[in-house]
C-alpha cells in the first residue's frame, strides 16, 4: 500500500509542477506580445532597449505621484525611449478592447451592450508603449477632398467595402478607399435623402438649417459617417455615434475623412453629452430595439433633445405592413404618445417625431402615466458614469417661460451669451471676455504655427479643456471641426458648448479617450496637465495617450506651468516628438497669468517591419 501511495504522489507531482510550467509559459507569450517587441531593428527613427514605467502609474490614475510631485522628478526617472506596441495593437482603444473585457472575465449583459461601454484596464494591464502605424501608412489626404476618398493603407479594413457593397458605404480603388456618399437607407446619396427630411418638415429650400434654427445633430448608429459629411455645407454639425461592434471600423473611417464623430453606444449609461444638446437626432436603420426597458433608450434621446427638437427615423417599422414591424410601430407609437412627441411628418420609409416645446402636455397626463417625470433632485446634465433613466425629464423654469431653448439663429448663436450662463452664476460680460481672450489666444497660437502649416493642415481638432468653447469659437473662420472636451469633475460647462452651435464630450483624462489611435490633427491642452497632477493621476500615461491620439505630423499645443513644460521638454525624444515654439503669456494680447505656451509636432515614424510591407 505505501508502495502504491508514494507512486501516485510523485504522478501527481509530475503532473503538477507540468501545469505550473504550461501557465508560467501562457504568462510569458501573454505579457510579451502586450508590451511588444524591443527588438524591432533599423527603422525610420531606431528605439532602444524597453523601458518600463513604476508600477504606481496607469490610464486609472497612481498614487506614485499623489504627493503633486511628479513635474519636480529626478532626471533619471525619464525614460530614454519608449518601447513599440506590438503590430496587432495598431488599432488599439484601451478603454474599448473587447480583448481586455474577454481576458478579465467581465460579467457583462451583452443584451444590454455593455460590452460596448467603457471599461478601461486595471494598472498591470496598462499599455505602455507607441501604437505603431500600420504598414504603409500614408500623411491623411486633406480636407474637403477626403469626405470622399482616403488611404486604404491607413485603415486596411475592406470587408465594409463588401458586407455593404449595394448601399454605397464605401468602394475601393486601388490605393484609396472611396465613399460615394450612401448609406443603407440612402443607396443613393445622402444629400438627396437630407433634402428629402427638409421637404417633409417644409423648410426653406430645402435646406435642413431651418435658417439657422437647426445647428446641432447626433447620427445614432451612423455607419461611416456619409450623414453628417453632407450636412457640414448645410452649416450642421453632427455628433457621429456608433459603437466599436461588428462594423468595428466605422468611426475609424469617419475621422479619417475628417467627419466629427466617436465611439459609443445607448447601452446601459448614459451618452456623454448634457440635457437638450441637439436639434435633431437622426436614426437610419440602426438596429436599435428602441421598446426595451420601458423605453428606456429613446428617453435618453429625448433627455438629449432640445425643446421642440426632432427624431427622424427611417426603418422598417415605419413603413413595413408584416405582423412583426406592425407590432413594433403600434407599441412605438404608444410610447411616443406617453413621451408627449407628435408626428412632425411621415413620407415612404421615414417618420419624423417632434419633442413638445414646454412641460404642458407632461402635466395633462393621467397620474400613473408611465414613463414617469424624472425626479426633482436627478440631475439630467451628470453624465458620466451615470446608468440611464426610464423617465422623462422635465424642463427648466426658464425653458417652460420661453417655450424654447431661446438660442439665437446660427451662426449669431455662437458668440451670443447662452442662456444656460446662469447655471452657473456667470455673466454675460464674463464670457464675452472669455471669447475675446481666446480669440486673441488663438490668434497668438497661430502665428506660432505659420511656419509650419498651409490652409489645409488641420482638419480633427480637441480642446482638451473647453472650458465655455471660447478656443473652438475662435476658429469658425478656418477649415476644422473641434471636439470640445470638459473634465468630469470640473464645472459641467459642455452644456454651454451645445447652446453655442459647437460639439464636444465629457472625460476624465486619468483615462484613455474613446478614439481611435491617429485621429486627430492638433491637442490643445490648457492647464490639463497641472489639473491631472493634483487629482494624483500620471503625466506619463497622457502623454503616451495624447501621443496614441495624434496623427503623424500632428501638433500640440500646451498651455501650462513652467516646471510642467520642463517636464514635458524631457519627454519629448522619447516620444518622438520636437519643439516648434515656447512662449509666455506676456507675448499674448491678454498679457494675463504666467502660463506658457509650449508648442510641440509628432514625427512620422514606421517601424522596420512596416517599411519592408510597404516597399
Amino acid at each position: 500500500m505505501r508502495g502504491r501511495s508514494d507512486g501516485g504522489q510523485k504522478k501527481r507531482l509530475i503532473i503538477a509542477l507540468c501545469v505550473v510550467a504550461i501557465f508560467l509559459g501562457f504568462l510569458y507569450a501573454y505579457y510579451g506580445s502586450i508590451f511588444g517587441s524591443s527588438s524591432r531593428g533599423a527603422a525610420a527613427l531606431e528605439y532602444g532597449s524597453r523601458s518600463l514605467r513604476k508600477l504606481g502609474s496607469s490610464y486609472l490614475g497612481g498614487d506614485d505621484d499623489a504627493d503633486g510631485k511628479q513635474y519636480e522628478g529626478e532626471e533619471d526617472a525619464i525614460p530614454k525611449t519608449f518601447p513599440v506596441c506590438d503590430d496587432r495593437h495598431s488599432e488599439i482603444i484601451p478603454c474599448l478592447d473587447r480583448n481586455l473585457i474577454y481576458q478579465m472575465r467581465l460579467k457583462l449583459d451583452l443584451s444590454l451592450m455593455e460590452h460596448y461601454e467603457r471599461h478601461c484596464p486595471p494598472p498591470e494591464r496598462r499599455y505602455n508603449c507607441l501604437i505603431p502605424p500600420p504598414p504603409g501608412y500614408k500623411i491623411p489626404i486633406k480636407w474637403p477632398q477626403s469626405r470622399d476618398e482616403v488611404w486604404k493603407a491607413n485603415i486596411p479594413h475592406t470587408h465594409l467595402a463588401h458586407e455593404k457593397s449595394d448601399q454605397n458605404w464605401m468602394v475601393v480603388k486601388g490605393e484609396k478607399i472611396v465613399f460615394p456618399g450612401g448609406g443603407t437607407h440612402f443607396h443613393y446619396g445622402a444629400d438627396k435623402y437630407i433634402a428629402s427630411i427638409a421637404n417633409m418638415l417644409n423648410f426653406s429650400n430645402n435646406n435642413l438649417n431651418n435658417e439657422g434654427r437647426l445647428r446641432t445633430v447626433l447620427d445614432v448608429g451612423c455607419g461611416v459617417a456619409s450623414f453628417g459629411a453632407y450636412l457640414l455645407s448645410s452649416d450642421l454639425i453632427t455628433m457621429s455615434l456608433a459603437p466599436n461592434d461588428v462594423h468595428q471600423n466605422q468611426i475609424q473611417f469617419a475621422l479619417e475623412r475628417g467627419i466629427p464623430a466617436y465611439l459609443g453606444v445607448l447601452g446601459t449609461k448614459r451618452l456623454p453629452y448634457p440635457s437638450r444638446s441637439f436639434e435633431l437626432a437622426h436614426c437610419s436603420r440602426c438596429r436599435i430595439d428602441w421598446l426595451q426597458r420601458d423605453g428606456i433608450l429613446l428617453l435618453e434621446l429625448d433627455r438629449l433633445l432640445r425643446p421642440g427638437g426632432y427624431f427622424a427615423y427611417s426603418s422598417p417599422e415605419a413603413y413595413a405592413q408584416d405582423e412583426e414591424d406592425l407590432r413594433i410601430w403600434k407599441e412605438m407609437s404608444a410610447l411616443v404618445g406617453r413621451m408627449c412627441w407628435r408626428i412632425a411628418a411621415k413620407r415612404n420609409q421615414t417618420v419624423i417625431w417632434q419633442k413638445p416645446l414646454t412641460n404642458d402636455c407632461y402635466m395633462e397626463r393621467e397620474p400613473g402615466t408611465s414613463p414617469p417625470l424624472c425626479h426633482s433632485d436627478d440631475d439630467p446634465d451628470a453624465v458620466w458614469g451615470v446608468p440611464m433613466e426610464a423617465c422623462i425629464t422635465p424642463y427648466s423654469d426658464h425653458d417652460q417661460k420661453a417655450k424654447g431653448s431661446g438660442l439665437a439663429p446660427w451662426p449669431a448663436r455662437l458668440t451670443s451669451p447662452p442662456p444656460r450662463l446662469a447655471d452657473f452664476g456667470y455673466s454675460s460680460e464674463m464670457f464675452e471676455k472669455d471669447t475675446e481672450t481666446w480669440r486673441q489666444r488663438v490668434e497668438s497660437y497661430w502665428n506660432l504655427l505659420s511656419p509650419k502649416i498651409e490652409a489645409d493642415t488641420l482638419r480633427n481638432l480637441m480642446d482638451m479643456k473647453a472650458n465655455m468653447g471660447s478656443f473652438a469659437a475662435a476658429l469658425k473662420g478656418k477649415n476644422v471641426w473641434v471636439m470640445n472636451v470638459v473634465p468630469e469633475d470640473g464645472p459641467n460647462t459642455i452644456k454651454l458648448i451645445y447652446d453655442r452651435g459647437l460639439i464636444g464630450t465629457t472625460h476624465n483624462w486619468c483615462e484613455s479617450f474613446s478614439t481611435y489611435p491617429r485621429t486627430y490633427d492638433l491637442l490643445h491642452a490648457w492647464t490639463v496637465f497641472s489639473d491631472i497632477e493634483r487629482k494624483g493621476c500620471s503625466a506619463e500615461d497622457l502623454l503616451l495617450e495624447m501621443d496614441r491620439i495624434l496623427r503623424p505630423n500632428g501638433f500640440v499645443i500646451i498651455r501650462d506651468k513652467q516646471p510642467v513644460i520642463d517636464y514635458i521638454r524631457k519627454y519629448l525624444s522619447a516620444l518622438h516628438w520636437e519643439a516648434v515654439a515656447t512662449a509666455d503669456s506676456s507675448s499674448d494680447a491678454d498679457h494675463e497669468g504666467d502660463d506658457v505656451v509650449f508648442i510641440v509636432q509628432k514625427k512620422m515614424w514606421l517601424t522596420s517591419e512596416s517599411l519592408r510591407n510597404s516597399e
